[in-house]
Formats: structure tokens, C-alpha cells, sequence
């Protein structure tokens, strides 16, 4: 696993529950907060899917 991918997937998780938090206290700013925290971290962990992939794509034509 790249670090990418864990460092995004801990940003989603973050995210998710800050969003949820705002929603739950009808807070329209945290809920915006989390959207964007959450989405950050799902950018991340894909860059980190990718990374991920052009390694094994070098390993298996080597």
C-alpha cells in the first residue's frame, strides 16, 4: 500500500465524520469543511491507487 492511499482514506474517514458532525449540529460551515476534507482524502487515495499501479506495472514488465 502507498502512503498516499492511507493518508486519504484516513482524510475521508475525517472528513465523513466532521460532515456529519455539522450536519447532526446544523452547522452549515463544518458540514462544507468535511465535504472538502472528504474529497481531498478521495483525491489522495486515488493518486495513491495510481502510484500504486505504475509500480506494479513496472515490476510485472521487468
Amino acid at each position: 500500500m502507498d502512503k498516499d492511499q492511507v493518508k486519504g482514506a484516513a482524510k475521508e474517514v475525517k472528513g465523513g465524520i466532521k460532515e456529519a458532525f455539522g450536519k447532526a449540529t446544523d452547522n452549515p460551515k463544518t458540514e462544507v469543511e468535511g465535504k472538502v476534507e472528504k474529497n481531498v482524502g478521495t483525491a489522495q487515495r486515488k493518486v495513491g491507487d495510481a502510484k500504486e499501479a505504475v509500480r506494479d506495472a513496472v515490476k510485472t514488465n521487468k
